[in-house]
């Protein structure tokens, strides 16, 4: 029969004897990330691997410091990176609906915009001066007597060719009236009337001669109008460019390395010249603040999207909120006079644009939580452009005009943080992730404990301390919070990585150390911390340790009973687990080899408890029907649950306590089990070991420690054992006992105090065995069976 386990298999303490320190400000600080090597060559290929669709996913549980890690993985490789360009939209003064990009060297978008508005200050200044100059005005005069001159020569002949007809020529504002004249005196309509008929005939003649001459002379003098308006146009064309050839050359020299700088000042030259009315007629006295921010010379600005002057190497941006617009960038409106109208000045970047030539970082599960932002990133990376667009135009909602800015070409890293089963949906589910995000950067969880990691642990753990600005943490207090490392792992080899976690615990000490008044962070510190952790968190768990104490839920912890027995299991409530003993029951008739599963026949058990119950009852199979009919009907439960039941680690109690039924074998209560069982019987590891034996001690220890009471656990689980002080205490006095076991009928000689039997050459077993009490059960139901159908006669 199986030994408990001695109290050196119950806790795998640390020792840091090899590192010589007494607090954690002896300790150098880690200047590399520890445990997670894997990540971090991922990391380094993919900020390295200039192709296209090389960017990252980064996964792992949240809390292992993904966003600290990468940000610095990127901090690194962006220093070695050229400073970006800035970026600008600026007016496309031939098709003002499409504004166009200029990618010009970080610090310039700032110095262009100056110069900009320092043009419009000078140019406010020189041409109103200029047109108001002797030269322009003698020109203008010049031009304007000319048709002047013209006019009146041409109403002077036409006045004097009428006076010969005996027609009056009279000119109003409103035009020219034709009447007759005789002796020098206009007809009244009566002397008109009384004129001879021959007179008054040749007179009606001679207007309608004039009337064709009036009309000839007013279309000459239209077309005089239009080239005299046509060389003052030309007058004031030349004299703009006069005026401004000195303040464009100028510029144009500034910015002679960037082509479409200059392009942009050529066109920004000819506009100008066009819209000349636009500077003669203001008034530069009359203008307080930047001229260029007065509404109609808006199209003369320069509107900075990215400005990187101060940028230092590859820029790292993370957008904390990855809303379509937020990536993409938009355009904004203004309401005037109950319309909504824009201009290229409204258009704003998003953190695509400010990651140009860098990084950029996102939650997965933020941005496909945001309508569109996922689609709007996908077809960004797609195209390698960025095209502004607002979702009411994607949609064909918006019914106000707006802008189609020239998309700009991008060339940046995304990096995606997430979880892993993000990750596998997004792998399943959308084929165009795999070709935007080629490479994965898998965090780990855990690091083991041996080969000196014990020792870069405390490093790390001082490396906390000092960036947090807190106490220094003793030596003992190290091991302390090493050893709960490895107890949250579940694998007490193995430490956890969660630096969310520990750093939370190296706070809450700090705060126990400062309200003990220690100077440095004690074990004792650590240790109030872990316990003021599972106190906040444990109402549950005490009051599902009353209802059992108070026998509202039946758990014996001594005594004997058939076919009962105490399983273990866990119970998740966010972070806090903890364990708790049930109550599993079995029954057993005559049949024809059918196990009920209660919790699967009213589906309230999970698809790997059915999975368990299924494999022990081909255990039953393999073990007692090899040469006879399986002849029972079983049943099993969990006594007293309403809720799902699921995981196969209580499948070794089921299988104990179905073989007590089928053997009429008392089970002694003082016992609890866990353990998953294979077809073949052996024992298999379990999760959550530490708490299912807590969970069973504590109620064991609220109603009396007798010595009996013992834990049973597969021997693969002996490794992951770090159980709490008072277990130990209570081991190390004899009063309690965990038991390590291989097989199921090593549990069942615990349980049944009495040896599994082995069988003879014939297959029987001794009748005063375990085993035996079984098959003569089987064999005595399998007689019974074929009496009942007629097989045997009496």
């Amino acid at each position: 029969m199986v030994k408990p386990l001695e109290i050196s298999s119950l806790y795998h303490a640390c020792d840091l004897s090899g590192l010589a320190f007494e607090t954690t400000a002896e300790l150098a600080p880690l200047s590399e990330t520890i445990g997670q090597e894997r990540a971090l060559e991922a990391i380094n290929f993919g900020v390295n691997m200039f192709h296209e669709g090389f960017n990252l996913y980064v996964m792992g549980s949240p809390g292992l410091g993904r966003h600290t890690v990468i940000r610095h993985a990127l901090e690194k490789e962006a220093s070695n990176r050229e400073q970006p360009s800035d970026w600008c939209y600026v007016a496309n003064f031939e098709h003002p609906h499409c504004p166009q990009y200029l990618e010009i060297p970080a610090g310039m978008a700032r110095r262009l915009r100056r110069d900009m508005g320092q043009l419009i200050d000078d140019l406010l200044n020189a041409i109103p001066a200029a047109f108001q100059g002797d030269e322009y005005q003698r020109r203008l005069t010049e031009i304007q007597d000319e048709f002047k001159e013209k006019e009146e020569s041409n109403s002077r002949k036409l006045g004097t060719d009428s006076a010969k007809k005996g027609i009056a020529l009279i000119r109003d504002p409103t035009g020219f009236t034709l009447a007759p004249l005789k002796d020098g005196k206009v007809l009244s309509p009566d002397e008109f009337s009384d004129l001879p008929d021959q007179e008054r005939k040749r007179m009606e003649n001679a207007i309608e001669e004039i009337k064709k001459q009036l009309k000839e002379t007013i279309s000459q003098v239209s077309k005089w109008h239009r080239e005299m308006h046509q060389k003052i146009r030309a007058l004031d064309g030349e004299t703009m460019e006069l005026t401004i050839h000195q303040f464009i050359s100028e510029l144009i020299e500034h910015y002679r390395a960037y082509p479409k700088v200059t392009h942009y000042i050529q066109e920004a030259k000819q506009d100008f010249i066009e819209n000349v009315d636009q500077f003669r007629q203001l008034d530069p006295t009359e203008i307080s603040g930047p001229a260029i921010e007065l509404p109609q010379f808006n199209r003369y600005k320069v509107n900075i999207l990215v400005d990187n002057i101060e940028t230092k190497g590859a820029p790292i941006v993370f957008e904390d909120n990855p809303t379509y617009q937020n990536l993409i960038g938009r355009i904004e409106h203004i309401a005037r006079m109950g319309t909504l109208l824009t201009d290229f000045t409204l258009i704003k970047s998003g953190a695509l644009h400010k990651a140009i030539g860098g990084y950029l970082i996102l939650d997965a599960e933020k941005v496909l939580s945001n309508p569109f932002a996922w689609e709007g990133l996908k077809r960004t990376l797609r195209a390698r452009e960025i095209r502004i667009e607002s979702i009411e135009r994607q949609l064909s909602l918006g019914s106000t005009i707006s802008l189609e800015p020239q998309p700009i070409p991008i060339n940046l890293k995304v990096v995606l943080v997430g979880t892993r089963l993000l990750y596998h949906l997004l792998k399943a589910y959308d084929p165009e992730f795999s070709l935007q995000f080629k490479v994965t950067a898998d965090f780990a969880e855990e690091m083991h404990r041996e080969d000196g990691n014990e020792q870069l642990f405390a490093r790390l753990i001082a490396t906390l301390q000092q960036r947090e600005e807190l106490k220094s943490i003793s030596r003992t207090g190290v091991e302390r919070i090493i050893e709960h490392s490895a107890r949250t792992t579940w694998d007490g080899q193995k430490m956890s990585l969660h630096m969310g976690s520990l750093i939370d615990l190296l706070q809450e000490a700090n705060y126990c150390a400062t309200r003990a008044d220690s100077a440095v962070i004690r074990k004792e510190d650590i240790q109030a911390a872990i316990q003021a952790q599972e106190y906040r968190a444990s109402q549950l768990q005490e009051q599902l340790r009353d209802q059992i104490i108070n026998g509202t839920l039946k758990i014996d912890t001594d005594g004997v009973q058939l076919a009962q027995i105490n399983g273990l299991s866990v119970i998740q409530i966010g972070d806090y687990a903890f364990g708790a003993p049930s109550k599993i029951s079995a029954t057993a008739r005559i049949g024809s080899g059918q196990l009920i599963d209660i919790e699967r026949e009213i589906d309230q058990g999970g698809t790997l408890h059915s999975k368990g119950v299924l494999i022990l009852t081909s255990y039953l199979g393999e073990r007692y029907a090899k040469h006879q009919p399986l002849s029972v009907s079983a049943s099993l439960v969990f006594e007293q649950t309403y809720g799902m039941v699921d995981g196969d680690s209580a499948s070794a109690a089921e299988l104990c306590a179905l073989l007590s039924a089928l053997g009429d074998l008392p089970i002694n209560q003082a016992f609890a089990i866990t353990g998953s069982i294979n077809q073949h019987g052996q024992v298999q590891a379990i999760g959550g070991v530490n708490q299912k034996i807590e969970g069973f001690f504590d109620i064991c220890d609220a109603r009396g420690l007798t010595g009996e009471q013992s834990v049973i656990i597969p021997s693969a689980n002996i490794k992951d054992l770090m159980l709490k002080q008072q277990v130990l205490e209570a081991v190390e006095a004899y009063k309690f006992r965990i038991i390590a076991v291989d097989h199921v009928e090593q549990a069942m000689e615990l349980l049944c105090d009495l040896p599994a039997g082995i069988p003879d050459a014939n297959g029987l077993f001794p009748e005063n065995s375990i085993n035996g009490h079984i098959q003569y059960r089987l064999a005595e139901w399998t007689t019974l069976r074929l009496h009942y159908s007629g097989q045997i006669q009496e």
